[in-house]
């Protein structure tokens, strides 16, 4: 249950999405819904943040919402208590690991460096986070990476846009990207839910190695 190979194959972009006031928060994830974006990674970088999460897993059920930034282990419980599916870190360290492996829900750890993969890889998961994608190397790195470890699956973020989102898509060991444009802050304070709706309908058509990847999970 905890390597979220699956979580990855529900969208070829997981929206990134940091929400300041809650009330915004289910009308995101209808607008992505309604572009065709099953999933949500709701950040916890707001001190409301657990409240957003709590309206879009209660109201929104269609949706598939996790909960991303987790840094600390009472993080990731206090996420799970109100309703997170999968759970996403920026990095990762041993205890923290150790604790999110525990509760029973797919998790996406974030990795930046070859020995950070392995040492992911040993606990028994192939699905990963790679970020910051951009800075830390981009499709040459994670194309680099698959030739040695071809069972590693990534989901580049940072740094990922519409227009470099191909690049990654095409990569056998890269099953889906993790994207903030998708949400703009601008179009949530103004209410501008139709042009979300617009962004996810152009990232779902986005094509990558869902299908491939998915035998291999």
């Amino acid at each position: 249950m905890a390597d979220a190979s699956r979580v990855l194959q529900v969208s070829p972009v997981i929206p990134v999405v940091t929400i300041a006031d809650p009330q915004h928060a289910v009308p995101v994830a209808r607008a992505l819904l309604d572009g065709g974006v099953g999933i949500i990674e709701l950040t916890l970088r707001t001190d409301s943040a657990l409240e957003s999460l709590k309206r879009i897993a209660n109201e929104v059920p269609d949706i598939l919402v996790g909960a991303g930034t987790v840094l600390t282990p009472r993080q990731a419980d206090a996420a799970v208590a109100v309703g997170a599916q999968f759970l996403v870190s920026p990095g990762v360290t041993p205890g923290l690991l150790d604790h999110m492996l525990q509760l029973n829900i797919p998790v996406l750890p974030g990795v930046a460096t070859v020995g950070e993969v392995m040492a992911v890889l040993e606990r028994g998961l192939k699905a990963m986070k790679f970020f910051p994608a951009g800075p830390a190397g981009g499709p040459d790195y994670l194309a680099a990476i698959g030739a040695p470890i071809p069972e590693a699956l990534f989901c580049p973020t940072g740094g990922v846009s519409l227009e470099s989102a191909p690049a990654y898509l095409s990569l056998a060991n890269v099953s889906c990207v993790g994207g903030s444009w998708l949400a703009p802050r601008a179009a949530m304070e103004n209410d501008d839910w139709e042009q979300i709706t617009n962004l996810a309908g152009e990232a779902s058509k986005l094509s990558g190695n869902q299908v491939n990847n998915a035998s291999r999970s």
